[in-house]
């Protein structure tokens, strides 16, 4: 088969098929069997014509055997007759029609063996064809087992991505809460410390208004001292000596 033949047959499976980009090895099996179906079919039908024109032959030839029969009684009802020039003559046209029956029965001959040879060949063929029917579905069902099982696995890939996918955000997401509770943490050791105040407490956090609050609270404690001095002083040594001595004691 030449490059051109092999391009049209190529041409014809893709238009007979239909076939996606990717052949599918069970349409072009197919497409083949077929193939073979209507070859097998051909030879059948020269099968057919073969025996269709053997039993033709074969009429004509009881038809002009007929004929050289009743030539062979004319020929005898003349010489009975004292006619022999009209069974001379029946004779010869008897032996005309014989020649005529020995090339039919030639044809017939051939046509026959022809047949044999015709039949030995669809046996084979129909053999050959049943066989390749055979191995086609096996090829197909194997072919379909492995499709069904690069689905799975396909699946079984995807959901394997998607699990790492989940992982990846899951770890981020502990990541972030570790981040999160270590700040957490950070920020409560530095309240603890005194490096941070707590919102709300005592007004601002600011340094600058800690320290002031802190100068008013001495000057408080000093504003009360000094008062406490005054008024010892206003009371006199006897108040003092009375407080040293305790109210339960007397001179």
């Amino acid at each position: 088969m030449g490059f051109f033949s092999r391009l049209t047959n190529f041409f014809r499976i893709r238009a007979n098929a239909a076939l996606d980009k990717a052949e599918d090895p069970g349409q072009v099996m197919d497409y083949s069997y077929q193939k073979q179906l209507e070859q097998l079919q051909h030879l059948r039908r020269a099968i057919a014509d073969v025996v269709t024109n053997e039993k033709r032959l074969e009429i004509q030839s009881e038809q002009i055997q007929q004929q050289v029969n009743r030539l062979s009684q004319q020929a005898l009802q003349a010489l009975q007759a004292k006619r022999e020039d009209l069974a001379r003559l029946a004779l010869q046209k008897k032996e005309t029609l014989q020649t005529q029956i020995d090339g039919y029965q030639q044809q017939i001959d051939q046509l026959v063996a022809q047949k044999e040879r015709l039949l030995d060949m669809e046996r084979t063929i129909a053999a050959r064809v049943e066989t390749f029917r055979t191995q086609k579905e096996m090829v197909k069902a194997q072919y379909s087992a492995a499709q069904a099982q690069v689905k799975i696995n396909e699946s079984v890939t995807g959901i394997s991505e998607e699990m790492s996918e989940m992982n990846l955000a899951m770890q981020r997401a502990q990541d972030k809460v570790l981040s999160m509770q270590a700040r957490a943490n950070a920020m409560e050791a530095l309240i603890e410390q005194g490096t941070l105040e707590e919102p709300n407490l005592l007004g601002s956090g600011d340094t600058l208004d800690r320290e002031l609050r802190q100068i008013a609270a001495q000057q408080n404690v000093d504003d009360q001292l000094e008062a406490m001095k005054r008024q010892l002083q206003l009371e006199g040594p006897n108040a003092q000596q009375k407080q040293i001595e305790g109210p339960g004691e007397t001179r």
